[in-house]
């Protein structure tokens, strides 16, 4: 386990019965894992907030928001935070809902250790791959904040497939000055190929 990257993820542990609740806490605590508890799916979405990081341990059967509601109401607030929903009560229909819904794990109560800890890690896996994909977002974006306009139109040009003599054709300039440009953008940008900077061009704009 990466203790590092897993100390900045929390297992939300949503399910109506204490006995449960305090059962999870105290394994996941026990293997080194940030919890935190809720009763019911009402007190998850009123605390809930779109920066939270780690993974969603869900009871498919409450009173008031069942799980398979929570887990929608999710989806729709665009939560990246998967979801394992867990059930007293499985059956093959509530099963195929969750999967529909896009839970990473349907597990059975009485829960499985190996499984749950499998499920979670697996969980906590796809969140950090989901945190990496929105940093390098953030730092392509940043970076083309540095260009610019006469680089940017140049990038774009060559982004899309434009040689220097057709670039200067079109903007007005000498081919040299395209290549003058062209270098300027691409050492800001950190990139050295045609194929890193369409890589990061294409990242920038997601």
């Amino acid at each position: 386990m990466n203790a590092q990257m897993n100390s900045q993820l929390t297992v939300f542990i949503v399910d109506d019965d204490p006995a449960v609740r305090d059962a999870l806490g105290l394994l996941l605590g026990v293997h080194d894992y940030r919890v935190a508890l809720f009763a019911d799916g009402e007190s998850f979405l009123g605390a809930f907030r779109p920066d939270w990081r780690g993974c969603v341990l869900l009871d498919i059967r409450m009173p008031g928001i069942d799980g398979l509601s929570l887990q929608k109401k999710l989806n729709q607030a665009a939560s990246q935070l998967p979801v394992i929903v867990m059930t007293g009560h499985g059956d093959v229909a509530s099963a195929r809902e969750a999967f529909r819904a896009l839970a990473l794990d349907f597990l059975e109560k009485p829960l499985d250790r190996e499984r749950l800890l499998a499920a979670i890690e697996e969980a906590f896996a796809q969140q950090r791959d989901t945190l990496r994909q929105i940093e390098d977002r953030q730092e392509s974006k940043q970076l083309l904040t540095h260009l610019t306009p006469r680089e940017t139109e140049i990038m774009e040009r060559v982004v899309a497939g434009r040689h220097n003599r057709e670039i200067a054709a079109e903007l007005g300039i000498s081919p040299r000055t395209v290549e003058v440009h062209k270098a300027r953008m691409m050492d800001k940008l950190g990139v050295h190929s045609v194929a890193e900077l369409v890589r990061l061009q294409l990242t920038g704009e997601r």
